[in-house]
């Protein structure tokens, strides 16, 4: 849809998005902090943005394929349509401009650790910093808001663990679309 001035519409910009993700059955890999790989067929449904409190707000289901950092902009444009957020808070997996500028868009503070690709001195550089802060007792109030991403991270484990999410392997697990 076009607006009147010709610029394509929010909705259907959304909706595009959604429909670029895919939903197939597909061979998810991931790697752990530990740098262990582990690998799964069929969905993936822990594309989650949520709230202080631990309050699932939006969630996506994809194929297991698809890498996190690919359904940020759609989550987060989801999300802002249905609460008021002031941070976004994401790991180095969505250090991407274009996740920076969307965040900003949306009228947030993006709150994103650094990848080490994105540093002049990569590993290092990051953990000198932080070093120096620490002996400084110097501590940024974003790396305090940060901290608060382990929400995230605890509601995963709990849809995991409690609700069986962790079962979306194989891929009768989702019945693929008929429609042509």
């Amino acid at each position: 849809m076009t607006t009147e001035n010709g610029s394509i519409s929010s909705e259907s910009a959304l909706a595009e998005m959604l429909d670029d993700l895919p939903k197939h059955c597909a061979v998810g890999t991931k790697r752990n902090a530990k740098g262990h790989t582990s690998s799964w067929i069929g969905y993936k449904l822990l594309h989650l943005d949520v709230a202080d409190g631990d309050i699932p707000v939006t969630g996506l289901l994809s194929s297991a394929s698809l890498h996190d950092s690919q359904a940020a902009i759609p989550l987060a444009t989801i999300t802002a349509s249905r609460v008021t957020n002031c941070y976004d808070l994401m790991d180095t997996a969505y250090d991407a401009p274009e996740i920076w500028e969307k965040s900003r868009a949306l009228g947030h503070v993006p709150i994103i650790a650094a990848h080490p690709r994105s540093i002049d001195g990569g590993k290092a550089e990051i953990a000198a910093e932080a070093k120096r802060q620490r002996h400084a007792g110097y501590q940024l109030a974003e790396d305090v808001r940060y901290h608060e991403r382990s929400a995230a991270e605890r509601v995963n484990a709990r849809l995991k663990d409690e609700c069986s999410a962790g079962a979306m392997c194989g891929c009768a697990a989702m019945p693929r679309s008929t429609a042509t």
